[in-house]
């Protein structure tokens, strides 16, 4: 998994999934799109406005890149 948060844009992206696969984008909210490949499998979550929905300092203590 990884956990990408550029605070420029206020842009979080966790993948599940690090190889390569054909997705569909999928918007669910405003402000959230899940990129989905073959099987309905979810191999990523997009979540724009990220400071307003998430908890950032709970959910970043991990690894993670900032732009």
């Amino acid at each position: 998994m990884q956990v990408i948060y550029n605070d420029k844009t206020d842009l979080l992206y966790i993948r599940f999934d690090a190889g390569k696969h054909e997705v569909t984008n999928r918007r669910v909210a405003d402000n959230i799109v899940l990129d989905v490949a073959e099987n309905n499998r979810i191999i990523g979550i997009e979540i724009m406005d990220a400071s307003k929905s998430v908890n950032l300092g709970q959910l970043l203590p991990i690894d993670y890149k900032a732009a």
